[in-house]
């Protein structure tokens, strides 16, 4: 079934945070997005110019249209902008199923560094927290709501967001009930097509969420998510440009998925010039034994002297796909072991001998480190 996702937050006339991004990311990864818009800016890359909020009667309305026909898998709030709406909102949510995901993105500033919100604001969301399944902060927002012990205090899981920290590592830390539970560490993407990353975060963990994913998972792979989305930025606008929402494609979502053929070859130049002939983006080059390419849409193809043709199925969880794998009866020519090209991969072979193989390598398929420029 297709997850339903209610996105409760302001709309970007640039495309880039708000609404748009929320709608691309639920959509990219498979789910059905729905939105009760709280007000309309005109702002673009360089910055807001203009807040218009929108009457709070016609929010529950909007809600209400959605609620009473769709349905709803998970709830994902973003820019609320004004002290009554968010207590309208917390009307509106606490008549909802207590199990129902809710994901809260307590959006303040935008990333031009533009005000969102007016005073009084962050006070009237501490309400929220209560009903918040998880609150999503970065380090301004949470100075704003009273640190890490007054949000956990309201019994809903924190993920603390490092990307306004200092450093060449961005570290987010995941955090329930006075305990981290999950730290993620991660290298700096050095992009100014940032604007957008904590909607688009939100509702991905939304997304996963009502899909039924474990809290740490849904994290893990939203968090993926943007980080792809980021290296993917068609680097629009002169400031704060919008993520590569549309290109993040077979790198999440059902799987095993079929994202990636190795071939044989003989001749590597004559090999390597076909294939990119053919019109796709060589992507790793070692000469005279091995390139990859990349082809529209995101699938990948790799060229590999002396090697045979491999079929490989990308997996989230691969030791939990071999296990059932195995219980249904398969043999495996070797069991999940890391690789130094930063994959890990489990192989077996079909009944005709073809070489499968199952693996995770997430970033690294298409943005090794060691990826062409």
């Amino acid at each position: 079934m297709t997850a339903r996702i209610l996105i409760i937050a302001g709309s970007d006339s640039g495309g880039g945070a708000g609404i748009q991004a929320d709608i691309k990311t639920v959509t990219m990864l498979g789910g059905h997005a729905m939105t009760a818009i709280t007000a309309i800016t005109a702002q673009n890359t360089l910055g807001v110019d203009r807040v218009f909020p929108l009457p709070t009667d016609l929010v529950a309305d909007q809600f209400f249209a959605v609620v009473n026909d769709i349905g709803v898998d998970a709830i994902k709030i973003g820019m609320l902008g004004r002290a009554e709406l968010a207590e309208m909102v917390w009307d509106l949510l606490i008549g909802m199923p207590s199990n129902l995901p809710i994901v809260l993105d307590p959006v303040m500033v935008a990333t031009s560094g533009d005000a969102l919100n007016e005073r009084g604001t962050a006070a009237a969301m501490h309400r929220l927290l209560d009903l918040a399944t998880i609150v999503t902060p970065n380090l301004p927002e949470l100075a704003a709501l009273g640190g890490e012990e007054a949000i956990l205090a309201h019994g809903c899981a924190l993920l603390v967001k490092g990307g306004h920290g200092e450093g060449a590592t961005v570290t987010d830390r995941l955090l329930v009930s006075d305990r981290e539970v999950a730290r993620w560490d991660s290298p700096r993407i050095d992009t100014t097509s940032d604007h957008g990353t904590g909607c688009t975060l939100a509702s991905a963990i939304a997304t996963f969420l009502a899909e039924g994913h474990p809290l740490e998972t849904a994290v893990d792979r939203a968090r993926r998510f943007v980080r792809l989305a980021l290296r993917d930025a068609p680097g629009l606008g002169r400031g704060h440009g919008p993520m590569g929402h549309h290109a993040v494609r077979l790198d999440l979502g059902p799987e095993p998925r079929l994202n990636q053929i190795t071939v044989g070859m003989t001749d590597y130049a004559a090999s390597r010039d076909f294939y990119a002939t053919l019109g796709l983006r060589q992507i790793v080059d070692s000469p005279d034994h091995y390139a990859r390419f990349e082809a529209p849409g995101g699938a990948t193809l790799s060229i590999e002297q002396g090697a045979g043709s491999t079929m490989f199925l990308e997996c989230d969880d691969l030791d939990a796909t071999v296990a059932r794998l195995q219980a249904a009866g398969l043999t495996f020519d070797h069991l999940p072991v890391e690789q130094e090209w930063l994959w890990r991969e489990a192989r077996l072979t079909d009944p005709a001998g073809n070489a499968i193989c199952l693996y995770q390598a997430g970033e690294n398929r298409r943005f090794p480190p060691w990826r062409i420029p």
